[in-house]
């Protein structure tokens, strides 16, 4: 839509059934690109159900880190969406507690489970 500006913010979270390797730092690798595929697809459905859906324009997962147990993995993305006059203020708040809603209380995602105090959505 014209005079759309796209604006991006992070997301972050850590699944605590998807054991870190070392492979997952490794864009290239083929562990990365599967995990990468498989979050993009599970965190996109999320936000296109989400109040900024039709704005919604995808996520990139910047990277995967070692969490603090050994089956933890951080996922780190960067999302984006259109902003223009008919989407209200990005509201982060409401953003998160719609995301916590959709993941079991930020416990879920798809047939993965989350450390739900790891969700986090920053503007």
């Amino acid at each position: 839509s014209p005079g759309a500006i796209t604006e991006r913010f992070t997301l972050n979270f850590t699944i605590t059934n998807l054991m870190f390797t070392t492979d997952l730092q490794t864009p290239n690798s083929r562990k990365f690109r599967s995990a990468e595929k498989i979050m993009k697809h599970y965190v996109d459905s999320l936000f296109q159900k989400s109040s900024i859906g039709p704005h919604f324009t995808g996520c990139k997962v910047t990277g995967f880190r070692s969490g603090r147990r050994r089956d933890d993995t951080k996922v780190d993305a960067v999302c984006s969406y259109k902003d223009n006059a008919s989407l209200a203020r990005f509201d982060r708040e409401k953003l998160y507690q719609e995301l916590s809603t959709m993941t079991n209380n930020a416990t879920k995602l798809g047939h993965y489970s989350l450390d739900r105090s790891s969700l986090y959505v920053d503007g």
